[in-house]
């Protein structure tokens, strides 16, 4: 008769399956800042609106070049309204008229400056001052025209013009719409290393 010997402890242990080990990895990750570029409209308007600035620095050199010229033709304007003016205050007058909108153009260009630098860090308000700007410039230009000579301010016009084109290339571009979401995220953010990042249409 023969006797079943049962099996040791150790044989247990390597026939017995061992359990699998819990991951450490996990799908759930921590949202995370993420440094996604701008959509392609964004760009786009960002690129139109530093050509503007730039051909609006020129137009505000060309301006100041011409200032005594165009003095001198704002001089026989205000003359030719009242004529026993002195001269001296006819000289005066014309030179507020011409730093008044000498003023104006360098303030637009500093302007934009600033409420582009807004639209890039995605202020929601940037596009009303933009626009608020382009009417400004607007304005600039039709008393620039009204007061300028025929001579030497036809280039400055025609810089203010391209400016203008510019300025509202630039602001159709940012009002797209994967522009207006660009700006409404406000922040781009994804899970992880390996998450989505949001926003990287064009």
């Amino acid at each position: 008769m023969t006797t079943e010997q049962s099996p040791t402890p150790g044989a247990l242990r390597t026939t017995r399956a061992q359990p699998p080990r819990p991951s450490l990895a996990t799908s759930n990750h921590a949202p995370v800042v993420a440094k996604v570029p701008p959509p392609l409209s964004v760009r786009l308007s960002e690129l139109f609106w530093i050509l503007s600035l730039a051909v609006g620095a020129v137009g505000v050199v060309y301006m100041f070049i011409i200032r005594t010229d165009q003095t001198g033709h704002i001089a026989d304007r205000v003359r030719g309204v009242d004529a026993g003016r002195a001269d001296e205050t006819v000289a005066a007058t014309a030179d507020i008229i011409f730093w008044s909108l000498f003023g104006v153009l360098v303030a637009v260009v500093l302007l934009q400056v600033l409420f582009l630098v807004s639209f890039a860090n995605r202020r929601a308000g940037a596009r009303w001052w933009l626009l608020g700007t382009v009417l400004l410039h607007a304005l600039a230009f039709v008393a620039i025209r009204e007061f300028s000579g025929e001579t030497s301010a036809d280039p400055l016009r025609l810089i203010l013009l391209i400016q203008s084109g510019l300025a509202v290339v630039g602001l159709l571009w940012s009002v797209l719409p994967r522009a207006l979401r660009w700006t409404a995220r406000g922040i781009d953010v994804r899970r992880g290393p390996e998450g989505f990042s949001p926003g990287g249409d064009l």
